[in-house]
């Protein structure tokens, strides 16, 4: 999401109704939350309920919004979050493959001249990660997807999951050990070279 298109003077014209502003909001935000939402829940269409309930929300409370407290895109991302967790409240979320999630930023990046070997490599790299993303509980999951799959900080995470920065960063270093001992020594060894973990 590119914050710096969300001015202070977009979020004021959509606090007065603008339309247009609101449709442009939309449009600069709605992929990244989707992403996010998607990542969390593993469910297209959960995903996409969650990023109509989280404009909504936004949009029926921009008077509440204060820039002091964090950027427009933590306030968003915060709220997302905190649909995504009432969705998987509301029901049991089929297991889906997580081939998907690593599409959409904890895939590892492919070099631009890739050998049928190095794909094999990258392909084999994607199940593992993603079997093992599968093992972590919903908080660590948020934790992975908030760090890596949109290059967050502590201090923005912190701020989106509710919780003091260090716990932000333990939960991080939980996922990081609970991946570790949910592969194989060899499988560690191939993410390694493809993605820091």
């Amino acid at each position: 999401m590119n914050t710096e298109l969300i001015t202070p003077e977009l979020l004021d014209s959509c606090r007065h109704g603008d339309q247009t502003a609101c449709t442009r909001l939309f449009e600069i935000a709605a992929s990244s939350v989707y992403r996010l939402a998607y990542s969390l829940l593993l469910h297209q269409e959960d995903a996409e309920d969650v990023v109509q309930e989280a404009f909504v929300y936004m949009f029926r409370n921009l008077h509440q919004y204060d820039p002091a407290r964090g950027g427009s895109q933590t306030w968003l991302y915060t709220i997302t979050v905190s649909r995504s967790r009432n969705a998987r409240r509301r029901k049991i979320l089929p297991t889906v493959e997580l081939g998907h999630l690593l599409q959409f930023g904890l895939e590892p990046p492919a070099p631009s001249e890739e050998s049928p070997e190095h794909a094999a490599l990258r392909s084999d790299a994607r199940r593992v990660l993603a079997d093992a993303l599968m093992t972590l509980s919903p908080r660590l999951r948020e934790a992975v997807v908030l760090r890596y799959g949109h290059q967050l900080s502590y201090r923005e995470m912190s701020a989106i999951l509710n919780c003091p920065e260090k716990t932000a960063e333990s939960r991080v270093r939980l996922a990081h050990a609970a991946l570790r001992e949910a592969m194989k020594a060899q499988d560690i060894a191939v993410l390694a070279e493809l993605l820091p973990i």
